[in-house]
């Protein structure tokens, strides 16, 4: 239920300037008709020479400001600078419990709180202000959707073989949840209700761990309603996914489709597209379909990179930049930096805010690039297409997005 905002954020402040208990602090979005200074805010207490303090990393369009504050007055100073701003969202994590404040339109305050894993359990975090203490789960490891993709076992334990998985699924939804709370704070995507839930697309969905996962994590946890709409090309996918739905009471909350990427045809309109670990062009075409659908927010951690490798083989390479290709493993490696990089040029052109992101240690995947784009419909600079246009020429490539958007980018 609502609740008058100032109150809930003073119970925010209470938590931040705990040092004992608060883990991290984020702020993003913004008010209806108001702009924060900062883009985005994140405050944790760490334990540095000068003893324990308060940091603070705001981030606006191009980079991160950090600045240290001492317990007392200079944090609470510090603190109530930014309770002042007008921040759509806060997500205050402490020892014991998750909170999520999200402004509504009327200026009132919602509140979703979860208590996290008993001290002692296989969660355990150590104090707050270590720099090396391990990071609060988002999914416990005996949750229903885990024990049912086979990540953990019967007794909620995530099985060794799956750590990897695990980790990558934590680190997924972090950087699905700020982006999500900002674009509905900033009204690019409607606030979701259960009569009109978030739509969320995964495009190649596989066995749709993330996917589920995705799921999972903006219900239960950020008490969203989103329905989630899967996408493979395979009938066995198709079918396996749907019976774990069924089987965790996600029926009509989850659907899945049988058909390629390019042309399946789906009965809603998404707010949201994933495209996670889509091979090749595969991760082209998802992208291609999520801008001709204007989505809002789109998300994609591409696999391989086949296609522009390819054609750097057939291509003679300009000088004097012989020695990256040379060698095949540096010239996989350079094909796969030069793809992202175009992909994420030919979004900018297609009217989207774009970040490319590590979203999990490569240790544990190689395939650890996110790109994460925000539609803004704003033009891109005015160099933008000749910068494009010089590195296909000098390289001598064709990226397969620029000839999906062909007609768009014109």
């Amino acid at each position: 239920m609502a609740e008058p905002l100032l109150r809930a954020l003073t119970r925010m402040r209470g938590l931040v300037l705990d040092e004992q208990t608060l883990l991290r602090a984020v702020a993003s979005g913004r008010q209806k008709g108001e702009q924060p200074r900062w883009r985005r805010v994140e405050l944790r207490y760490v334990d540095l020479k000068a003893g324990r303090r308060l940091q603070v990393t705001a981030y606006d369009e191009t980079q991160a400001h950090t600045s240290n504050h001492a317990p007392g007055d200079a944090a609470r100073t510090a603190v109530d600078a930014l309770l002042d701003e007008p921040f759509g969202n806060w997500h205050v994590e402490t020892t014991t419990e998750t909170h999520q404040l999200r402004v509504t339109k009327k200026r009132e305050a919602m509140v979703h709180t979860t208590p996290r894993q008993e001290a002692g359990g296989p969660d355990k975090v150590d104090q707050p202000g270590q720099h090396d203490r391990r990071k609060p789960r988002l999914l416990p490891e005996d949750d229903a959707v885990l024990v049912a993709l086979g990540i953990s076992d019967a007794q909620g334990r995530v099985k060794p073989s799956r750590q990897a998985k695990y980790r990558q699924v934590e680190e997924f939804l972090r950087d699905l949840a700020p982006v999500v709370d900002d674009a509905i704070a900033a009204g690019r995507v409607r606030t979701p209700t259960e009569g009109e839930p978030l739509q969320v697309v995964d495009l190649g969905c596989g066995n749709a761990y993330l996917t589920f996962a995705a799921h999972r994590y903006l219900t239960a946890v950020r008490g969203l309603p989103v329905h989630t709409t899967g996408v493979d090309v395979k009938e066995q996918s198709r079918d396996h996914n749907t019976q774990v739905a069924e089987e965790l009471g996600l029926g009509e909350a989850m659907s899945f489709v049988q058909g390629d990427i390019g042309s399946a045809e789906l009965p809603v309109r998404p707010d949201v597209v994933l495209a996670l670990h889509a091979c090749d062009t595969a991760t082209d075409d998802a992208l291609a379909r999520a801008v001709t659908w204007d989505a809002p927010l789109v998300l994609a951690a591409p696999c391989c990179h086949h296609d522009v490798a390819a054609q750097l083989r057939r291509t003679p390479t300009p000088a004097p930049y012989t020695l990256l290709t040379r060698s095949g493993i540096l010239r996989e490696r350079f094909a796969d930096t030069l793809t992202d990089a175009m992909r994420a040029s030919i979004l900018r052109l297609a009217g989207y805010r774009v970040d490319v992101i590590e979203f999990v240690d490569s240790k544990h995947t190689p395939r650890n690039t996110l790109l994460r784009a925000v539609r803004t419909g704003a033009a891109a600079g005015p160099d933008a297409h000749a910068e494009l246009d010089e590195l296909t020429g000098t390289w001598g490539v064709h990226p397969k997005l620029a000839e999906l958007l062909r007609d768009r980018l014109a």
